[in-house]
């Protein structure tokens, strides 16, 4: 029997199994796609991040692979006020004062790699879960592959398997939230958006042009996500996103789309990311518009925070309330910081805080933003309060 039956094949998936396979967990990943999906999704790992994947020992190959960043830049287009700065105040209170750009697919196939060469590990990708059902001892998995249907017996099941979790359908959990009216279009597009005077991370804000634009590439290749009515047909998305290009680049600019994605958004929470020997992570527990790149934050920080206290009930016979713990932790997190912030993240951007006197607010605040570096450090501190404590703290105590 295994001792983890991880279910998805994402960044969250992928660095949970890694963190477990590295403590000398008995783990399996299954992903019900041929290979790990890479349409166009988060791209950006903010600084409060990174010393989680330094952990792991796939910090550097991430950065080598994509690269580092430290400006950021909004474009307050109504008036077409530019307000510009970086985070280098971070330098010297952080090991990694800057943040990361690199699509996630990249970062689940880096630590798919590493999983790779680990002997209590596996993976297999075309096998779907399709039952589950758990016992005082384990968890019985039904998953269809190439060759029909197979049983796999593991004594705890993680969920990574995203927004439409099969696992939390099977395991009778909720998904309480909203769905935006909105439809995002995340595109990748090569463009030199350099030459056109914008940071490497630019946010527009505008009630009907507000978009992110990123880069995320040594290569030159862009993400440029943008909002549209959701009542549009989203067949014919991209018939309409040459108009929503020409909204923020000069008539006549040469660019490629590489691809794109519609998706629609959503603030949404499983009950609990719990219930007996099943256990959810990234946005099988969570998801929320990304504006402000919190949805792979916030599944990394889960992952930090349940990898190893999973293996310490595994391997070390840590008191398993750690784990009603890291659900609870987790889950007050999102309601309390992760969704309310970046709600007010899709408001300003997307629609300008209604304009009027809120917008004005929150210009004036971006502006102190730039030019106080006390303030500036207080801002860039949000991502790092989405991390919660180490569980294992009292949670190895109880097992004293």
């Amino acid at each position: 029997m295994l001792d983890v039956l991880v279910v998805g094949g994402g960044p969250s998936g992928f660095v949970t199994a890694l963190g477990l396979a590295q403590s000398g967990v008995r783990v399996q990943l299954i992903e019900a796609e041929p290979r790990i999906i890479d349409s166009p999704r988060a791209a950006v790992y903010h600084w409060s991040v990174l010393d989680g994947l330094e952990r792991l020992g796939i910090r550097e190959e991430a950065e080598a692979i994509g690269f580092p960043k430290q400006e950021y830049g909004y474009l307050i287009r109504r008036t077409g006020e530019r307000i510009a700065f970086d985070i280098k105040v971070l330098e010297g209170r952080t090991a990694f004062p800057y943040n990361i750009h690199l699509g996630q697919d990249r970062l689940a196939d880096i630590a798919r790699r590493r999983l790779e060469g680990f002997g209590n590990a596996s993976i297999r990708f075309d096998a779907r879960l399709v039952a589950l059902s758990q016992d005082a001892d384990g968890v019985t998995a039904q998953v269809e592959g190439k060759a029909g249907r197979e049983e796999m017996r593991a004594r705890w099941l993680i969920g990574a398997d995203g927004a439409g979790s099969t696992v939390r359908r099977l395991a009778g959990l909720g998904f309480d939230g909203i769905t935006w009216p909105e439809r995002f279009v995340a595109t990748n597009v090569h463009l030199d958006f350099e030459a056109l005077g914008y940071p490497l991370t630019t946010l527009v804000v505008d009630d009907r042009h507000g978009a992110v634009i990123v880069k995320i590439a040594r290569d030159g290749l862009w993400r440029w996500t943008y909002m549209e009515d959701g009542s549009l047909p989203q067949d014919s998305f991209m018939n309409r996103l040459p108009g929503a290009y020409s909204a923020n680049i000069p008539p006549g600019t040469d660019y490629r789309v590489d691809r794109a994605t519609p998706y629609r958004m959503h603030q949404r929470t499983a009950d609990r990311y719990r219930i007996g020997r099943i256990l959810l992570v990234g946005d099988a527990a969570h998801v929320t518009n990304p504006t402000g790149g919190y949805g792979l934050t916030s599944g990394l920080f889960d992952s930090y925070a349940l990898h190893p206290a999973l293996a310490a009930v595994i391997l070390e016979g840590a008191d398993d309330e750690v784990l009603d713990r890291y659900s609870e932790v987790r889950r007050t997190i999102f309601l309390t910081r992760t969704s309310p912030q970046a709600t007010r993240n899709k408001r300003l951007v997307f629609h300008a805080n209604g304009g009027g006197t809120e917008l004005d607010e929150a210009v004036a605040m971006l502006r102190r933003v730039a030019g106080d570096p006390d303030f500036r450090l207080q801002w860039l501190g949000f991502t790092k309060s989405l991390e919660s404590p180490p569980l294992l703290e009292t949670g190895a105590a109880a097992s004293a």
